[in-house]
């Protein structure tokens, strides 16, 4: 059985008795396309293993080259497939993935989190159908993972601003495919992953097809090429490195908070606040002891203080007090409060001498978690959400932020899952990429570990040194080749100090921003509709063959 055959009913009944998957050259499935005998159990087991493959590539349990068979499976199980049976395949195979993958979301309740789970699984739905669509077509490993990055990138814009967790980019936080970070930010490294499995998957399907010195050739093809875009990311990274500036030395405090993994942890809020503060104190300690180097600054994760230290007058001492004794430059993780009740989640550089100055506002919020999207509409069915008493209001600006005479790039929490805020920020000039987070609902569920993979692709991404601080954990230090070489226990205080380099310059993805992720997204959806176009011809001239010539009408 080869792809090109026509999928006739009379050959659908030899398929049907054929037994296990036959051979196919692979270069491409026309629709009706079958697997033989076992065709809908081949196809489910796919779907289903292509969900499962991406889960565990991805942390906390980090089997990263589970990514790219993630992608060859998903495409056996929608290979000539119709466009009905291709959705609820593409729906078995998001389902799959995200369900398990953002289980740490029923803090909110199991009703918020497989809500989450379901919306995130309809993406997978065109992206199934246009890969059956693009099957049809020469190439298809390309335009395979094309459609992959495709995806991605609307899933992570729409709706509510998007919610782009479990990337195949995020998978990869410091193997080999990392490196197209350097070039082409997450989109690249997308698109890298799914073309190793679709190739992958197109070597072992023309190799098994093809007979003597043919095999050794289309395999040896296959896999050298593979071999090649493995090698391309080892090397992307040193295309337009950015050059190292100085050495800075950054303390880091995790003041911890009770009642972790409770929904109400910012209950507590003045104990989170000056477990905070006990922290810097701890560290001056330290410095003054001679236990640890002095700090050219000192980080806290984001809500160290969801008091608001501008109007109440116990909070601001306590922070005073805190940049008093270390001595140096803080920058602080708080709640800051308008008029109307709405707010603002900062991260504000606090001087020992000067108290307050430059800020950064969050720009990318948690729906349901920061603020309460259509609040009125919500709040009469889902009584809970009230628990979130006050909206945060996103933020517009750049995270750019100078300390002690170096710029930061800070992107807060959630910022650091999409592509825009950590580019802005290190386009400004930003030499150290920061990440204060507060992670205390997610403790041991595996999202921290999401979270960090993602900063050490955003390392990678940019050319810098990540540091992240969080208020239970897991705060960490990654080199710029996404080598993470500090992380905090969870759950427990935590204070370090780390010599991490400043760095000047952008690289090619910093530059170029969104470029590469339209282009390819352009890419995937031009060959869909190349494949329809062409579908429409073959349909026409096969109508035409079974009707035969129309006979000229008589003469005289």
């Amino acid at each position: 059985m080869v792809a090109e055959q026509t999928g006739s009913d009379s050959d659908r009944e030899t398929e049907r008795a054929a037994g296990p998957p036959r051979p196919t050259s692979g270069t491409f499935f026309p629709r009706g396309h079958h697997w033989g005998r076992y065709d809908l159990l081949w196809r489910v087991a796919a779907a289903l293993g292509s969900g499962a493959s991406q889960l565990l590539a991805l942390p906390p349990y980090g089997l990263w080259w589970f990514g790219p068979l993630s992608a060859a499976l998903l495409f056996f199980a929608v290979a000539g497939a119709r466009p009905r049976r291709a959705a609820w395949l593409g729906v078995l195979a998001g389902a799959a993935l995200m369900v398990p993958l953002v289980r740490w979301q029923d803090i909110f309740g199991a009703d918020v989190w497989l809500a989450i789970a379901g919306a995130e699984t309809v993406y997978f739905v065109p992206m199934a159908i246009g890969l059956a669509l693009v099957g049809r077509l020469p190439g298809w490993p390309a335009w395979t993972a094309a459609l992959w990055v495709a995806q991605e990138a609307v899933r992570a814009r729409w709706p509510l601003g998007g919610f782009p967790w479990g990337k195949l980019a995020f998978a990869q936080p410091d193997t080999a495919f990392t490196g197209y970070a350097a070039l082409g930010s997450s989109a690249l490294v997308s698109f890298a992953v799914a073309l190793t499995g679709a190739l992958l998957l197109w070597t072992l399907l023309r190799t098994v097809a093809a007979r003597g010195r043919t095999r050794l050739v289309v395999g040896g093809t296959g896999l050298i090429t593979t071999a090649a875009i493995v090698t391309g990311g080892v090397l992307a990274p040193a295309v337009g490195r950015p050059a190292a500036d100085e050495q800075v030395t950054v303390g880091m405090v995790q003041g911890d908070v009770p009642n972790v993994g409770e929904m109400s942890v910012l209950g507590e809020r003045m104990q989170v606040l000056q477990n905070h503060a006990a922290g810097v104190h701890r560290l001056a300690d330290e410095v003054r002891d001679g236990s640890v180097p002095r700090p050219d600054m000192v980080l806290l994760p984001e809500n160290a203080s969801d008091i608001d230290p501008f109007r109440d007058p116990a909070a601001r001492e306590i922070i005073d007090g805190a940049a008093a004794d270390i001595g140096v430059p803080l920058l602080w993780g708080l709640s800051r409060f308008n008029d109307d009740g709405t707010r603002y989640v900062q991260s504000v550089v606090w001087d020992p001498e000067d108290g307050p100055g430059e800020h950064y506002d969050k720009r990318y919020l948690v729906p349901f978690g920061e603020y309460v999207p259509y609040r009125d509409f919500f709040t009469r069915f889902i009584e809970r959400l009230g628990q979130v008493s006050s909206d945060a209001l996103p933020g517009r600006d750049p995270g750019d932020l100078d300390v002690a005479g170096t710029t930061l790039a800070v992107g807060i929490c959630f910022d650091v899952a999409f592509d825009r805020p950590v580019r802005e920020a290190v386009d400004a000039g930003g030499q150290i990429i920061v990440v204060p987070t507060n992670n205390a609902n997610y403790n041991f569920t595996g999202q921290s570990d999401q979270q960090l993979a993602i900063t050490q692709l955003r390392a990678v991404e940019h050319g810098r040194p990540a540091v992240v601080t969080s208020t239970s954990g897991i705060s960490a230090v990654v080199e710029p080749d996404g080598t993470a070489t500090y992380r905090s226990p969870e759950a427990e205080p935590d204070i370090h100090v780390a010599e991490v380099t400043a760095m000047d310059g952008p690289t090619v993805a910093t530059r170029i921003g969104a470029g590469p992720e339209w282009a390819l997204t352009g890419l995937g959806l031009a060959a869909v509709a190349g494949a329809v176009v062409l579908t429409r011809r073959r349909d026409r001239a096969a109508a035409a063959d079974r009707t035969g010539p129309v006979p000229a009408p008589p003469h005289g």
